[in-house]
Order: structure tokens, then C-alpha cells, then sequence
């Protein structure tokens, strides 16, 4: 029996130390941390070869007791809350726009409080909480003209990297200027990159107001790329070639990242989650020595897409608002626009304005071609002997045809050559006034309150219409029966077609059928 027991406790000793020699314990986090610091008072441990030790910065608040605070900061033109709960952006107000063109309509919302919270930070290789608790003795603040001010948020993770984050704000700009600080209070060396998250809410299926045209738009190798939402929900966009700005615009206003000293190395733009879009930008990689500091800036801008307000942002930003192929074209004619409504008082005394004179501007071209179309009525008769002469020989006709100009000093494209040179100067101004934030709430007279909104009684596109008509039986024309048919129904076409545009618009085509109509009574007369 004792020979069994003695046996029974020499196989449990061999078993368990057997077992510790092939399964070691590993001992936990607060075991190990207690091992540090004995052999750091002991001169009795055995040194063994260890990784460098991260030696932890004592907080200036725990984070778990930092209730969110919010800090408002009022401006000439616009109103923001700040919290410190990821020292994020949680709402933005313009003061100076609404959403309709009533004065007691609301304000503009950019960013809304009841969203997700934009600007939070992430990071790559560094340890970086977004929804950390920062500190902030930062008190509410309120600016005007070029007055200068800033908040200022602090974040110490356990690991030892100190963030800050530093708002600089300016009472007549909207650019906010975002400085962030990296400090490395531990024994090693770091490598990564800090992310800044620009969230903005998605509006499905809105065909007008400010939103019929609205996403992601990014200025990356040398070119302003946009994203619709339908192209979105298929999958994200990356950038990695000189990214300048990154933003969420619509019709007319912006939300954007801007680089500083070339701080945006990469952009991805996303959908995240149900009615958000995320654009994601990424600094270069940084490495930070211990006790070293890096920095990383970025301008932020929330605001109009004013013609002039982006482009003194610098950075090309102003190459937000799409003014299509003729943008060369276009933006002289908006700031045109912009510089009469300063002596006018009225953006429709202004389009009109444009339009007078575009219509002087190109009085030799329209004159040319209207005389031609003329003479070339009068030929009509020769015209058709000839194709009756020579029907069964194209040739022929055609030879006789040119024979017939050329005895007749007629260019045949002589009427459509200066119609051709106009139609750019049309696009540019279509675009142009179709975009124009100047033009959003604007009042004319009497029924249009809005000259970027539809004419609520019709009557401006109804004229147009029929001016467009009134024209067309003036014009001369060489056109076969079936030809002029058609023509006939494009003033049909075309006022339904302008039924919904923005009516200062319609009022510019308007405008633009009654001159036209004068110049074609006054070259008629003229030309016998």
C-alpha cells in the first residue's frame, strides 16, 4: 500500500513538472507589469533580453471621466459646435443663407447635430481612439471681421502619444485651419498615419432644390473628379496622385479637406452606412523619435459655392462648381453678372444686362449670317432649275450649284459659321447661370422671387415660346416642306422643356428671342 502511494506521489510530481517544462504559464498583464517594476527595484533578478518597454504617460484625466462637453463658435457667417468627444465637429450653421427664400425660412444646416460626427481622427500605426474623450479648457468664443481666434483639445493615450487637435478660426472666412500634434512620450521610435474622417449625410431621390445634384468631389492629379451617389453605392473610389481637396458638395454649397504643404497623401471615398458618405483622408506616413512631436494641417472649409469666396480659398477650389466644357467662358460671364448686380441691384437687371450686350458683341457675326440666309433665299429658284436640269447627274448638279455661289459672291455656310461661334458663349452662360449660388433666393419683379427657381405661374417660358416662334417666321429659310415642319415644333418642344428651369434662365433666353427679333425686323428692312 505505501509502496503504491509512494509510487502514486513520484508520478504526480514527474507529471507535473513535466507538464511546466512543455505547457510554461503565461503570466498576465498585471502579473508582468508587476514583474517589470520588481526587477527594476531588485538587484537580485536575472536579466534576461527584452523588447524596448513602453513607459506610459500618466493622463490628465482618466478618458472614462470625461463627460462630453460642447463648445460653440459664432462667426460673421456661420455658427458651430465643437465636442470633445473626439474633438469632432457635431453641427454647422451658415448665418447668411436659408432653405427657402422666406426671411423666417431656417438656416442653412451644413453638418446637423442629429448626424454622425464629422472630422473624427484615426490613425494607422499609431494608437488613436475616434471616439476618445478629449480635454478642453476652451471656452465658447465669439468673432467678427478678421478677427482671430482658436480651440484647443488634448487627448494622452496609455500607450504614451500625446494628440491635440487645434482649431483656428477667422470672423470673415469661412476656412477653418485644423492643426494636429503627434507627441511621442515613449522610449520608441513610431511609424504611421494619421486619418481624418469628413462625414455628410446623403439625401435619396431629390430631383430639386440643392440637392438634385450632390456627392463626393476630389481634385487629384491635376483634375476635379466628382462622384455621383448611384456610383457610389457600387463601391468605393481611391486617390493617390497629388490629392489637393477632397469634399461633399451639392448644388450649392461645399464641404472640403483641404492639403497644407502637401499633408493629403491619400483619399477614399465611401459609403458608410445607411444615407452617409465617408471621404477618408490620409496623411503621408510619419515616423516620430521618442520625445519628438510631429505635426499635420489641414484648411477645412464649410461654406457657399460663391465664385469668388472659393477662389480666394486658393487650391482650385472654386473648380467645384461644374461649369462644363466652356468653363473659360463661363466664369468671366459670372463675374460679369456679379459686377453689374453691384451697380443694378438685381441679378435679373444684370441678365439682362449680359445679354444686351453679348447680343452687341455678336451683331457683325448675326448680321453676316442673316444676309447670307437671305441671298441664299433668293437663289431658291435658280437652285431648282438646276436640280431639275441635272437630276439623274449629282455630279453635275452639284458643279452648277457652286458655279451658282460662286457667280453670286454666296458662301452656303456663311449662315451657319456664325451661329456655330455663338454656341459656346451659350453653353458657358447656361451653366453658369444653372449653378449660380448668386442667383438662389434672388427676386426680379413682380411673380419671380426666385430667379433659380422655376417661374411658378409659367409665363416666362409661355413667352418665350412664343417669341421663339415669331422668330423662326422671320428667319429665312431654304429648308424642304418636311424640314420646316419639324423646325415648327421646337418652340413647342422647347417650352415645355424650360417649363422647370430656374426662370433667370428663361428670363436670359427671353430676353435673348425679343433682341433677336429687333435685329432680324431692322436686317430684313435693310436688306432688299
Amino acid at each position: 500500500m505505501e509502496k503504491r502511494v509512494l509510487i502514486a506521489v513520484l508520478l504526480s510530481i514527474a507529471v507535473m513538472y513535466g507538464f511546466s517544462y512543455l505547457f510554461p504559464h503565461q503570466p498576465s498583464q498585471t502579473v508582468k507589469q508587476n514583474a517589470v517594476q520588481a526587477q527594476a527595484s531588485t538587484a537580485r533578478a536575472v536579466p534576461t533580453q527584452q523588447a524596448a518597454v513602453v513607459t506610459p504617460v500618466k493622463p490628465l484625466v482618466p478618458t472614462a471621466q470625461l463627460p462630453e462637453r460642447e463648445i460653440t463658435v459664432e462667426t460673421d457667417l456661420y455658427r458651430a459646435v465643437f465636442s470633445t468627444r473626439g474633438a469632432t465637429l457635431k453641427s454647422l450653421v451658415l448665418k447668411r443663407y436659408r432653405e427657402a427664400a422666406s426671411p423666417s425660412s431656417p438656416e442653412i444646416t451644413l453638418i446637423n447635430a442629429a448626424g454622425p460626427l464629422t472630422l473624427t481622427s484615426s490613425a494607422d500605426g499609431f494608437v488613436i481612439d475616434p471616439n476618445a474623450s478629449f480635454a478642453s479648457s476652451s471656452p465658447n468664443i465669439r468673432l467678427a471681421g478678421a478677427e482671430q481666434k482658436e480651440i484647443e483639445f488634448l487627448w494622452t493615450s496609455v500607450q504614451g502619444i500625446t494628440y491635440r487637435k487645434l482649431y483656428s478660426f477667422t470672423g470673415n472666412n469661412y476656412a477653418i485651419v485644423l492643426n494636429q500634434q503627434l507627441t511621442n512620450a515613449t522610449s520608441a521610435q513610431l511609424s504611421g498615419t494619421l486619418r481624418l474622417s469628413l462625414m455628410n449625410r446623403i439625401v435619396p431621390d431629390s430631383k430639386e432644390g440643392r440637392y438634385e445634384i450632390h456627392g463626393p468631389v476630389t481634385l487629384a492629379d491635376n483634375s476635379a473628379s466628382s462622384v455621383t451617389i448611384a456610383d457610389l453605392a457600387k463601391g468605393p473610389k481611391s486617390y493617390d496622385k497629388q490629392v489637393v481637396w477632397t469634399g461633399f458638395a451639392d448644388k450649392y454649397f461645399l464641404n472640403a479637406v483641404i492639403a497644407k504643404e502637401g499633408s493629403l497623401a491619400s483619399v477614399r471615398v465611401s459609403q458608410s452606412g445607411q444615407g452617409v458618405a465617408e471621404n477618408l483622408v490620409s496623411s503621408p506616413r510619419m515616423t516620430i523619435d521618442p520625445g519628438k512631436s510631429v505635426s499635420i494641417a489641414y484648411k477645412l472649409y464649410f461654406g457657399p459655392k460663391d465664385l469668388d469666396i472659393l477662389k480666394a480659398q486658393g487650391s482650385r477650389l472654386e473648380d467645384t462648381i461644374d461649369l462644363g466644357w466652356f468653363s473659360v467662358l463661363a466664369k468671366p460671364l459670372l463675374h460679369a453678372l456679379k459686377f453689374f448686380h453691384r451697380y443694378l441691384g438685381n441679378y435679373g437687371l444684370a441678365i439682362i444686362m449680359i445679354t444686351v450686350i453679348l447680343k452687341v458683341l455678336f451683331y457683325p457675326l448675326t448680321h453676316t449670317s442673316y444676309k447670307s440666309m437671305k441671298e441664299m433665299q433668293k437663289l431658291q429658284p435658280k437652285m431648282q432649275e438646276l436640280k431639275d436640269k441635272h437630276k439623274n447627274d449629282r455630279d453635275a448638279m452639284n458643279r452648277a450649284v457652286m458655279e451658282l455661289y460662286r457667280d453670286h459672291k454666296v458662301n452656303p455656310l456663311g449662315g451657319c459659321l456664325p451661329m456655330v461661334v455663338q454656341i459656346p458663349v451659350f453653353f458657358a452662360l447656361y451653366k453658369g447661370l444653372m449653378f449660380s449660388i448668386e442667383l438662389r433666393h434672388a427676386p426680379f419683379y413682380f411673380w419671380i422671387q426666385d430667379l433659380s427657381a422655376k417661374d411658378p405661374y409659367y409665363v416666362t417660358p409661355i413667352l418665350m415660346g412664343i417669341t421663339m416662334f415669331i422668330q423662326q417666321k422671320m428667319t429665312p429659310t431654304n429648308m424642304d416642306p418636311m424640314q420646316a415642319k419639324i423646325m415648327q415644333m421646337l418652340p413647342i418642344i422647347f417650352t415645355f422643356m424650360f417649363l422647370n428651369f430656374p426662370s433667370g434662365l428663361v428670363l436670359y433666353w427671353l430676353v435673348n428671342n425679343i433682341l433677336t427679333i429687333a435685329q432680324q425686323s431692322y436686317i430684313n428692312r435693310s436688306i432688299k
